[in-house]
């Protein structure tokens, strides 16, 4: 993760949501990773981790929205892939 330093509180607040999503929830980052060891997401990075790195990137609300536009291209039929914010 790149760094974090000159961040505002909404981006912090955000990326600690997001954190908390992938330690409790995720099925590729969390305690729920032993029901899939190989990865659930078949985009590289995962859609956490995009949204993660497009708040970091473009800050809070654009990161917000590129990371909800990612999630919504997430369905069985996409081809997935390496997909950078």
């Amino acid at each position: 993760m790149p760094m974090t330093k000159n961040l505002n509180l909404l981006q912090r607040f955000f990326l600690k949501l997001i954190r908390l999503y992938q330690k409790f929830f995720s099925f590729d980052h969390g305690y729920l990773k032993i029901f899939f060891p190989g990865g659930y997401c078949q985009y590289r990075p995962s859609c956490s981790d995009y949204m993660a790195l497009a708040i970091i990137k473009h800050g809070a609300i654009k990161g917000l929205l590129k990371g909800i536009k990612r999630i919504l291209r997430c369905h069985p039929w996409s081809k997935g892939g390496l997909d950078l914010p």
